[in-house]
């Protein structure tokens, strides 16, 4: 199993760099583009040691890329105070670059997009912007993404509304930046620009650029994405719940789209959460196995 860095320059000049972590075993197999979700970074797909989607689909003979956007993870500068990037620069300007340099690296005129949480939200806005993307996308799959949170229950409460929502902006507004690891809330920290247009997007049922007003989910009607299997998990309360996710299926236009909900009543090998889904070493032999054949499907 082979781990390599590849950075690439942003295109505006601001002298950052995106890290995409190239994970294969044998060279000339099918891409795969990683895109990780909000708080988190790609290592929520791979670990050295060989655990991970990344490295299960790459010991399958795919040619394996997972992405640390803008700020995150080894992409560079870190995330900070004078951080000005947002939301609107990792969907119109970032993710058209990564899936453009996978493409060119690996020689291929099409790949496999996949993403976990906000991940597939930003992945959808990107190709509602450049649909000329799309005839490149062979599938997506997308494990607890949603755009909208609708679900009411004490964790939602406790971490959108009082955790994320509340003090989240109360500590931006006083850092400049969601720090995210200092507060223990995940992986990576946010800028306050992405935070911002992130909370806008979870509580508004319009689905709108804040910067320049471009309708994304208006724009999907009209477009029709690549398939998609939308994946998620039991004992996902808040972060993914099943409802929400089945919201941003709905509302990404005409495509082929499956739902999946990972729990024992299903017959999986355990209720997944929002992390476990990709992180628990059960799901090499369950779930993994399908995201596979769904991959090989098409």
């Amino acid at each position: 199993m082979q781990f390599d860095s590849i950075f690439i320059d942003v295109t505006d000049n601001s002298g950052a760099r995106l890290h995409l972590k190239h994970i294969y075993q044998s060279p000339g197999g099918i891409p795969v583009l990683m895109i990780h979700g909000m708080i988190g970074n790609g290592k929520i797909f791979y670990h050295h040691s060989g655990k991970g989607l990344g490295p299960y689909l790459a010991e399958r003979g795919f040619d394996v890329y997972v992405a640390d956007l803008r700020g995150i993870g080894e992409s560079t500068p870190a995330i900070g105070p004078a951080s000005e990037h947002g939301q609107t620069e990792t969907v119109r300007d970032d993710l058209p670059l990564l899936i453009d340099e996978v493409l060119r690296r690996s020689k291929a005129e099409r790949l496999h997009l996949v993403a976990h949480s906000w991940g597939g939200v930003v992945l959808n806005a990107a190709l509602a912007r450049r649909p000329d993307l799309i005839p490149h996308i062979r599938s997506s799959v997308y494990f607890g993404s949603k755009r909208r949170v609708r679900a009411q229950n004490p964790e939602r409460w406790f971490k959108i509304d009082l955790v994320w929502r509340g003090l989240g902006s109360v500590l931006v507004e006083r850092w400049g930046f969601l720090d995210a690891v200092k507060l223990r809330l995940g992986s990576d920290n946010e800028t306050a620009k992405t935070h911002r247009q992130c909370t806008q997007w979870i509580v508004e049922d319009g689905w709108v650029d804040s910067d320049d007003g471009f309708d994304v989910a208006e724009t999907l009607r009209f477009l029709h994405l690549p398939p998609t299997w939308y994946i998620a998990a039991a004992n996902d309360y808040s972060l993914g719940h099943p409802d929400d996710v089945r919201l941003l299926m709905n509302e990404s236009g005409p495509h082929i789209a499956d739902f999946t909900l990972l729990s024992k009543a299903n017959g999986n090998a355990a209720n997944y959460d929002h992390i476990s889904m990709l992180t628990d070493a059960a799901a090499k032999s369950d779930h993994f196995t399908a995201v596979v054949t769904w991959l090989e499907a098409h």
